[in-house]
């Protein structure tokens, strides 16, 4: 069986569907990889044993002419590859992908990761994307959604009929990869480590993030704050690099840089933050975080919420409300050891009793296997 499987970046691949595609190679599956080019991501899938496919797409771009010419790179790739099955991710891989896979006849396979910034308060293209989907969506043989609300409100819409779709949760973890990291967390709660994973958008509260720090750190200034993740510079939603260095020469936070493996900055936090307001699925890096045992602070908000048991594994604080993290990471600090240990200890129970990455593995194949 010949699958194809696509995103916006091919960094997406690498991180949130090695496991997937090695799944599938072991059980003699042919893999094509298909994203925008990117060298070092692509090497990374062919040593995979994928074979990688270019396929340029501008992500933030609302020309109907480039999206015509995406629909008709897709339709070109598939008359040449003749794949059985084409898994889309990602917004124009998951509407252009699988409109040119259906006038070919190649099944499709969709994930809804996350409905992303066209779906956010405000949207001016929100109408126009729901349209498409409707259309895209139109024949798939699953859809797949990683949180409730997001399915319900593609079912109430009539986006998509009901008994096509199925959640799972988020992309899943590889608890075996990252496993409960060994370091003890400090006997004073007020020198703790906050550590931010994630792209650095205004939506997924970075500045938020930002302005509690500066209130935690005008009463305990041995607590520290710290971002890890790429500026995407091509998303006008990014946090500037000159806002980001005034924060570090403010002392406010401390900005780590990007990475291809997160654990030793995981294993070196305390607490694990993602104040987001961004149309999440379930986010990847808190479910990384749950795996290695840490305690996370995160919005009562789309997909944040799934990760979170509030006052067991963390707290749920309120989207846009610098105060109210700030409040949250100061209960957290005043939290005996004890108390924080097993806060760590719950979060990676819940990610092995719902997170695991061989749950989602198996979703997948079985719905290969009726395809």
């Amino acid at each position: 069986m010949r699958i194809i499987i696509c995103a916006n970046t091919a960094w997406n691949l690498v991180n949130f569907r090695a496991g997937l595609i090695q799944s599938f190679h072991a059980r003699g599956m042919e893999v094509i990889a298909v994203a925008p080019p990117h060298q070092q991501h692509a090497a990374q899938l062919m040593r995979m044993g994928c074979r990688f496919e270019e396929m340029p797409m501008d992500n933030m771009g609302t020309s109907p002419f480039g999206d015509l010419a995406l629909l008709m790179r897709f339709r070109t790739l598939f008359r040449r590859t003749r794949p059985d099955v084409y898994l889309g991710y990602t917004i124009k891989p998951n509407i252009y992908g699988s409109i040119a896979a259906k006038m070919l006849g190649v099944s499709v396979i969709n994930n809804i990761a996350g409905l992303g910034v066209a779906f956010s308060r405000g949207s001016k293209i929100q109408g126009l994307v729901e349209v498409l989907y409707r259309y895209a969506l139109r024949g798939s043989r699953r859809v797949f959604f990683q949180n409730r609300e997001d399915r319900d409100d593609f079912v109430r819409k009539s986006i998509v009929m009901p008994e096509l779709t199925e959640l799972l949760p988020g992309s899943g973890v590889d608890l075996q990869h990252f496993m409960p990291a060994r370091a003890v967390p400090s006997e004073n709660g007020a020198d703790s480590v906050f550590l931010l994973v994630a792209r650095l958008l205004w939506e997924k509260g970075v500045g938020e993030f930002a302005e509690a720090a500066r209130i935690v750190r005008s009463t305990k200034p041995q607590a520290r704050f710290q971002l890890l993740g790429f500026l995407d510079v091509q998303n006008p939603s990014a946090v500037s690099k000159a806002v980001i260095e005034q924060w570090v020469n403010e002392g406010v936070v401390e900005y780590l840089g990007v990475t291809d493996d997160v654990r030793r900055y995981l294993a070196a936090a305390d607490c694990v933050v993602l104040p987001s307001y961004y149309r999440e699925g379930t986010p990847r890096s808190l479910l990384e975080a749950a795996a290695m045992g840490r305690p996370i602070i995160t919005t009562d908000w789309t997909g944040c919420r799934n990760v979170v048991d509030h006052d067991v594994n963390g707290y749920l604080c309120q989207p846009r409300d610098a105060g109210d993290l700030a409040n949250r990471m100061s209960r957290f600090m005043s939290l005996s050891l004890h108390e924080r240990v097993a806060m760590g200890d719950a979060s990676r129970a819940k990610a092995e009793h719902e997170f695991d990455e061989k749950y989602v593995i198996k979703k997948y194949l079985n719905a290969i296997g009726e395809v």
